[in-house]
This record gives structure tokens, C-alpha cells and sequence, in this order.
């Protein structure tokens, strides 16, 4: 029986998942991120500004939806040296957020401090102290899921965080596979073996594409990080309730430019279908690995491969001829054969 991993219906919604504007540390307005995403056929922009959320549902139309976020940092010493952990948190609900781990008296980044009247969170509940550990980290996330956030963990390698430091984080629901801004910066946050490191820990998480913007939407900058990596949603409208079940449902695809227009598993297989690309790569848990080629200048836009019991779960990679990858989130074997 065929199996959609992408569902069969619905539509396919470009995301960016990580935003900056000039509510803390951006140099572009809400209102000119909206314009620039729009006029690149992105539908969906995650307002994540550094430590304040606030709601742009003002800026949402039938074919544009804002989703309310914002991203923690969790620094051990603030020292360019220093590792650091930044955590995107998406609210499930809009009607009903209200921000976790805040601090009355913290210093927001950027211009932040000029909208702290406008933070929304449980006043009952005393001033919340961020401390850098697995334990520090681990009870945000739990109190982010807590307060019904989809938590994203986010750049690694410009984090400068290694095995030793994300293999103790728990819970949170999806990584960044690729962090356009970081790698404009000079960073390798293309991440595939993070991912792999944490899937091998049984962790079941997402991977998405975002571009983490702060600077100019000017292609002439030098630190243009507009449009670089993307997730591409696949829900049933663009909807809040509906992207946020296609979130928590993992209805998605991590990209830099590729498509991946179906997904299927059937009698053991898995099929792919994508826009037309140098390779096609089957990676799982163990060494079972399967690659289709281009031939003859011939670009290859289908694969097929055999999925076994013991290769613990499968992720594919569509790499096209300028090297830019497109990867679907990993797919556990157990849920499917």
C-alpha cells in the first residue's frame, strides 16, 4: 500500500522559520520583510526577534501568514569564544501565547528594549534566570512545550556548540539543517552530520531550512541573508491551525533551492520525485547508503530505493548542479515497514 510522507493533498507553502527585523537586532522592518519574502513566492515568515515576541497578525492576507515566535539565547559567558545555545520558539496557538523564561529586567537585544511593554507572559511567576547547561537548557524547552511552542534548535556550528553539548539537549521538535545567515557569515551551518548525531541518539526530530535574516534585503550587500534556505510546508491551507499541524506533523522539506514534489513509500521502497538535480542521496542509520547520478549531462529527477529493517531510519538529499541541497526529515523504520 502506498504511503504519502508528503501528504498527497494539499498545498506547498515556502517558509522562512527564523526572522530578524528591526524589533531587535534586524535592519529591515516587519512590514519590508514581508514585501522582500512575498515578491520570492515565500507564503509564511516566523517572526522570531531576539527575547521579545510580538504578534504582525496585522500583516497577515489570504496569501501571506505571519506566525508569532521568538528566539531564546542562552549564553555561558557572552564571549565570542564561548559556546551558546538559541532556540526558536513558534507558538501553536497565537490567541493564547504568552512568552516562558521571561526576565522583568533583562536587557533585550537591538532595539528590543523599546517593545518590552508589549511582552506577553504569566505574571504570577518570578523573574526566570537562563543558565547555560543541559539541565538549564532542558527546563526551557520543557516549560517552551509546556506553553505549547514548536522549538526549533538552531545554527550549531556558529553556536560553536559540538557533540558534547547538543547531545544533551531534550525535547525540542526540529534542527536547522541549513542557517542561510551563518553560512553567508563564513559558518558551515549546513549540519547534516549534527542531525544524524541526534537521530542516532533516538532522538525523532525535524529538520528545517531558515535564514536567520538580520541584515540588508540588498543582493549587493556583502551580508545579503534574504532568501538563502527554506522549509517548504505541505498543508491543507494557509491557515495558522493548519501550518502548525503540518509543523507538529513533520509535513515538510528543508531546502537551499531544490524541489521535492512527491514522496511515497510502496512494498518496501521509497520513491522521490524533485526538481531536476545532479544527485539523489538515501542516507540511514548504518552504512546502508544508495545515490542515483546524473548521466551524460542529463540531470535525474526520480529515485527509488530499498529500504531495510535494520537501516534504522532513511533521509534523502537532492543536491543539484551548483551543489545546493534539498533534504527531507528523517524517517524511522519501525513507523514505516
Amino acid at each position: 500500500m502506498k504511503k504519502y510522507l508528503l501528504p498527497e493533498g494539499g498545498n506547498f507553502y515556502k517558509a522562512n522559520l527564523h526572522c530578524h527585523t528591526t524589533v531587535s537586532d534586524g535592519s529591515v522592518s516587519p512590514e519590508e520583510v514581508k514585501a522582500a519574502y512575498k515578491s520570492r513566492g515565500y507564503s509564511i515568515i516566523a517572526y522570531t526577534d531576539h527575547d521579545i515576541m510580538i504578534d504582525h497578525d496585522d500583516l497577515r492576507e489570504a496569501d501571506f501568514l505571519p506566525l508569532l515566535g521568538y528566539e531564546m539565547q542562552i549564553y555561558e559567558v557572552i564571549d565570542d569564544r564561548a559556546p551558546t545555545c538559541h532556540l526558536c520558539l513558534i507558538a501553536r496557538d497565537r490567541e493564547n501565547a504568552k512568552q516562558v523564561c521571561w526576565h522583568r529586567s533583562k536587557k533585550l537585544s537591538g532595539n528590543g528594549d523599546k517593545y518590552k511593554h508589549l511582552a506577553k507572559f504569566d505574571e504570577s511567576l518570578p523573574d526566570y534566570e537562563l543558565v547555560y547547561s543541559h539541565q538549564g537548557i532542558n527546563d526551557i524547552i520543557a516549560k517552551a512545550k509546556a506553553g505549547n511552542f514548536f522549538v526549533t534548535y538552531n545554527h550549531p556550528t556558529w553556536s560553536l556548540e559540538r557533540y558534547p553539548e547538543y547531545s544533551g539537549y531534550e525535547g525540542m521538535n526540529a534542527m536547522e539543517m541549513f542557517n542561510f545567515g551563518s553560512l553567508i557569515a563564513g559558518y558551515d551551518d549546513y549540519n547534516p552530520s549534527v542531525y544524524d548525531d541526534l537521530l542516532l541518539q533516538g532522538k525523532r526530530i525535524y529538520c528545517i531550512g531558515a535564514d536567520d535574516n538580520h541584515g540588508s534585503k540588498n543582493p549587493e550587500n556583502r551580508y545579503f541573508d534574504f532568501f538563502g534556505a527554506f522549509t517548504m510546508i505541505k498543508a491543507e491551507a494557509l491557515e495558522y491551525s493548519a501550518v502548525i499541524e503540518a509543523l507538529d506533523n513533520g509535513n515538510f522539506y528543508a531546502s537551499q533551492g531544490p524541489e521535492i514534489t512527491e514522496l511515497y513509500v510502496e512494498d518496501g521502497k521509497v520513491y522521490i520525485k524533485c526538481s531536476e538535480a545532479a544527485q539523489i542521496t538515501y542516507t540511514t542509520g548504518i552504512r546502508h547508503r544508495g545515490t542515483v547520478k546524473a548521466k551524460n549531462d542529463v540531470p535525474v529527477t526520480e529515485a527509488v530505493f530499498a529500504i531495510h529493517p535494520e537501516d534504522i531510519y532513511f533521509r534523502l538529499t537532492i543536491t543539484d548542479e551548483k551543489g545546493l541541497h534539498a533534504t527531507t526529515n528523517a524517517y524511522f523504520v519501525d513507523k514505516i515497514l
